[in-house]
């Protein structure tokens, strides 16, 4: 990497490759791919970690946030706790728990700017394709913006994808019989209109996830509300109530100063989830019954939480929906929200017909049907010209990829909040940085050194996921190839790996000189 103080800002990055029209093409050491919660973070590592270092944030959108820019239907939010989905370096200070999309953007925006890493973002900037030369050992990317399609060619040494796993463009989106005949609006929460008038009228949220759990007791508040909402489910989700306020961080950031309260509750919440999570993974049946108890005594109706709120699978094997102060649970009690478990037949002028026979009368239906997956922001690493078949690397460390030299990801935890994993890979890739630099070593890609037993990067059963896991890399057996959702183990382990293992070199192939020289395989 770059020691030079002077190369530590984009701006200043030495010119490098040219492009075809003759121009100097931008050469940095890291592209940083996503301005999001995590490649905000990213930025803030590189920046402190690695002073010396050049490098940029592309984002294709036109601001900061990511998920938290993009997603602006009613009551958007975390579903994770923000003590811990909140980056350790800049303590989540109010003692809301689970925050709103707008506080959560407000906070990224905020951190961005008191570090300067807002600087650093080029946005409009979609990587559209990424080569890695062998010969000079530095990644071509083609730079597109997305508004007038004009495009540019930008160079590094690494490339760090930390677009999350997400398709912006594309959600999951089931065809349903007899859609042209509704006579209503049809909505995506992907793609929530600004101007969408419900109040008033009958809604019917087909989903029963963390968005679905979320629109429902949002639309029936304030000056908007609807008449009444209906979450319509196929089979039933996991569905927790939690405190809207955490008491004890609220003691604590009372009896603290203010970074050692942060750390303190960030202990605390950590310990609880994982040890829930283990909980529920050991003893399914007694999480069962601790799950519906708790429903039961807030919506007192044994029969309702058994029908709609006992699902067929156990806690945690999907993803779990966290609502603050039972706010779904209690609009289904007041009777302004219900919940229907069955399957579409079609929809008609009217609204929907179930299986069953029944219709759901409806001005307005959502469908919050899910997200699709996409790899690493839809990012096709190419080596050598030849294109790398992702499904059959496999994830080092939760973050590098094999067959991909200089490259890595940032997956984050399905258990847990997903800064504190993306957190332990910024970390990561700021210590091969400096491995790789003291080494003398211009490329590098994991390697086995064994045969490994391939397994899904997330095990996860839900649809979202297994609909789209199978273009992902795998995960080993063993490590530091599996990916873990143990955070606790990750932070004693991840920054102790022993590199030089299982990161080897690449060996550059000698200069092109037809289109039909074989490239180095990097992927053995």
């Amino acid at each position: 990497m770059d020691p030079h103080p002077e190369n530590s800002t984009a701006s200043a990055a030495a010119p490098a490759d040219m492009h075809s029209r003759g121009h100097a093409a931008e050469h940095v050491d890291v592209v940083v791919v996503g301005a999001g919660l995590s490649g905000v973070g990213a930025a803030y590592r590189l920046q402190t970690e690695r002073p010396g270092t050049s490098f940029v944030v592309l984002e294709a959108r036109e601001d900061l946030g990511g998920t938290w820019d993009l997603f602006r239907y009613p009551g958007v939010r975390s579903d994770s706790d923000m003590y811990t989905l909140g980056y350790s370096f800049r303590p989540w200070s109010d003692s809301k728990s689970l925050a709103d999309g707008a506080e959560i953007l407000s906070y990224i925006r905020e951190t961005a700017q008191e570090f300067g890493l807002d600087e650093r973002i080029q946005y409009s900037s979609k990587v559209v394709a990424a080569d890695f030369d062998t010969t000079t050992s530095r990644w071509t990317l083609t730079v597109e913006d997305p508004r007038t399609g004009d495009r540019r060619t930008l160079t590094c040494t690494f490339l760090y994808s930390c677009a999350g796993y997400y398709d912006y463009d594309q959600p999951h989106a089931p065809a349903f019989d007899g859609a042209e005949d509704f006579a209503g609006t049809v909505v995506h929460p992907q793609f929530w209109p600004e101007t969408l008038d419900y109040a008033g009228k009958r809604v019917v949220v087909i989903g029963s996830g963390a968005t679905a759990v979320t629109l429902v007791p949002s639309m029936l508040k304030g000056d908007s509300a609807a008449e009444r909402v209906t979450m319509l489910q196929r089979t039933p989700t996991w569905i927790s109530a939690v405190p809207g306020r955490d008491k004890k961080a609220e003691k604590l950031q009372a009896a603290l100063p203010a970074g050692l309260a942060h750390a303190a509750i960030r202990v605390k919440n950590i310990a609880f989830s994982t040890a829930f999570y283990q909980f529920c993974q050991r003893r399914p049946q007694q999480a069962r019954k601790l799950l519906t108890q708790a429903t039961t005594k807030i919506l007192g109706d044994p029969e309702l939480v058994a029908e709609h709120f006992t699902p067929s699978y156990d806690p945690w094997d999907q993803r779990l929906c966290a609502v603050p102060s039972a706010d779904l649970f209690r609009a289904i009690k007041n009777g302004r929200a219900d919940v229907v478990t069955d399957r579409i037949e079609r929809f008609t002028r009217e609204g929907i017909e179930l299986a069953s026979g029944r219709v759901l009368e409806a001005d307005v239906i959502v469908t919050a049907t899910g997200l699709k997956l996409l790899a690493f922001g839809g990012i096709d690493p190419h080596v050598d010209g030849r294109r790398v078949e992702l499904s059959e690397q496999f994830v080092w460390n939760g973050a590098m990829v094999t067959g991909v030299p200089n490259f890595a990801v940032c997956i984050g935890y399905t258990n847990a909040s997903w800064t504190l994993r993306a957190d332990l890979s910024h970390r990561l890739v700021c210590k091969v940085l400096g491995w790789m630099e003291r080494r003398g070593h211009a490329a590098v890609v994991p390697k086995p050194d064994a045969d490994l037993t391939p397994q899904p990067l997330l095990g996860l059963a839900a649809g979202y996921v297994q609909r789209s896991i199978g273009a992902f890399p795998r995960q080993g057996d063993r490590a530091p190839w599996r990916v873990r959702q143990e955070y606790v183990l990750d932070s004693i382990t991840t920054l102790r790996t022993n590199l030089a293992r299982t990161l080897i070199p690449v060996t550059p192939v000698a200069p092109r000189a037809s289109e039909q020289l074989t490239p180095v395989d990097v992927s053995q």
